[in-house]
């Protein structure tokens, strides 16, 4: 199987994980650490291009886990954690690095953020190496294996 299929499926397999756990996945921490997760991997090779802002915007609007949350104030979540993360990409990391790892103690919640951050990352057809290594961070920040992701 291609790389690009097995990307494919796996973004999908994720999104499905996460439609089976809404119910679950209602609290300020994990819609904080979710918006921190989608800063950190559109800003991921210290740039954010007006596409990728624009695949968090279609996540934000389409996606029914995120349904559980005012889509403007995770817009506003989004927003502030990349402009952490542009104004010093290295400083702003430690910060969002740390609003991620908040659902360390919630193993459900921190799983799906880390699918999140898979999903936001292949939504383009191309989860390239720096996506993979801050999702990687991720995992490591929540105590979770990264090859259980295939990072």
């Amino acid at each position: 199987m291609a790389l690009w299929d097995r990307l494919k499926e796996s973004a999908s397999s994720m999104q499905a994980q996460l439609m089976a756990q809404k119910n679950d996945l209602k609290s300020g921490a994990f819609r904080d650490a979710g918006m921190a997760m989608c800063a950190l991997v559109a800003a991921a090779d210290g740039t954010v291009d007006p596409a990728e802002r624009q695949r968090v915007a279609q996540l934000i609007a389409t996606n029914e886990v995120l349904r559980n949350f005012p889509a403007d104030d995770l817009r506003r979540r989004f927003e502030d954690n990349l402009d952490k993360l542009t104004t010093d990409f290295a400083f702003g990391k430690v910060s969002v690095i740390q609003e991620i790892a908040k659902v360390k103690k919630k193993p459900a919640e921190a799983r799906a953020v880390i699918q999140i951050g898979i999903v936001i990352g292949g939504a383009d057809g191309d989860f390239d190496k720096d996506e993979q290594a801050v999702v990687r961070e991720a995992c490591y920040a929540l105590g979770l294996p990264p090859h259980e992701f295939d990072l």
